[in-house]
């Protein structure tokens, strides 16, 4: 049982009032989701337009959509996830996890199942985006198969359904339909999510060699995958760049180039001094690595979102 005064003051909160239920919560990783919520919002911001914003368009479906997507589908996948890792040290928004509760996995997989029940009221397009996450999720964690654990299929789920899906996910709940350009612009997020993802590995190195993981991180080691991640990155942004030109950008748009060209910037100041020192780093210096990658990642949302609207 988690020591109740080594843990932060909201935390203590917490459990008076929901008592032991609150390590439920707290394994949903509730901290994460903001992150999650923009980068899914991302989609319908895209697919509506300034215009449609401003006059909240196709606005409760596209809410609907995104409660569903964050709290039931990544909530439920990140129970599950705990449920079966165990993990005792900081795990991604989580820092000194307590021990999973009984029924975690129950929970978690109760918990995806009743947003994909919602999901098929919000058109076809989203229900199979949200059938294919939950998939995912379950081959992710589960044994036997627990995809987690095999190098290159960690990662391949990850840039799939955070990197390309999760952004769709919000444009399909809108229902408004697909238009090239900004699906190109939507897809690129699939190779920045290969940059980011094995970053957030690169901390608990140890700790999944330990428990016999092996994560695409731990093939690849420390450098390799932060080259790995820098080319993802490039990849991505030259996915932009054709979004950008399909759309019809010209020279006149510079103000949308230059938003790019600051998401890339952000991405580049974290991830080359990053290489440089990485074998001299410590686990905790990886984990301030990994957020401040996160933040490049919100900047990139921002920069998207503003170019296209």
């Amino acid at each position: 049982m988690t020591d109740r005064r080594a843990v932060p003051p909201a935390r203590r909160a917490g459990y008076r009032l929901f008592g032991r239920a609150f390590d439920y919560l707290l394994h949903m990783r509730p901290a994460e989701w903001l992150i999650m919520a923009v980068h899914t919002a991302l989609g319908y911001l895209l697919a509506v337009g300034f215009d449609g914003v401003a006059e909240g368009e196709r606005l409760l479906p596209a809410l609907a959509g995104l409660a569903l997507w964050v709290v039931c589908l990544n909530g439920g996948t990140l129970a599950i996830n705990s449920a079966f890792d165990r993990d005792e040290a900081d795990i991604a928004y989580l820092r000194s996890p307590p021990p999973p509760p009984p029924g975690l996995f129950a929970f978690g997989l109760v918990l995806m199942g009743l947003g994909q029940a919602g999901a098929l009221l919000l058109g076809p397009g989203y229900a199979a985006a949200y059938a294919a996450c939950f998939a995912l999720s379950l081959s992710y964690s589960v044994p036997p198969v627990r995809l987690k654990a095999v190098a290159g299929a960690d990662w391949i789920i990850n840039l799939v359904g955070f990197g390309a899906l999760t952004p769709l996910a919000g444009w399909l709940a809108s229902g408004v339909p697909l238009r090239g350009p900004e699906t190109i612009a939507l897809l690129a997020f699939a190779p920045l999510f290969a940059a980011l993802y094995p970053l957030t590995q690169l901390y608990q190195l140890e700790e999944d060699r330990r428990r016999g993981d092996r994560t695409f991180a731990a093939l690849l080691g420390l450098r390799r995958s932060l080259a790995v991640a820098i080319g993802a990155v490039l990849a991505a942004f030259a996915t932009f760049v054709v979004a950008g030109l399909r759309s019809g950008w010209s020279g006149e748009d510079f103000a949308r180039w230059v938003m790019l060209a600051a998401a890339l910037v952000s991405w580049l100041a974290v991830l080359i001094p990053w290489f440089c020192r990485a074998e001299r780093l410590a686990p905790a210096a990886h984990q301030r690595g990994m957020y401040f990658a996160l933040g490049a990642w919100a900047v990139t949302d921002v920069a998207v979102a503003a170019a296209w609207m």
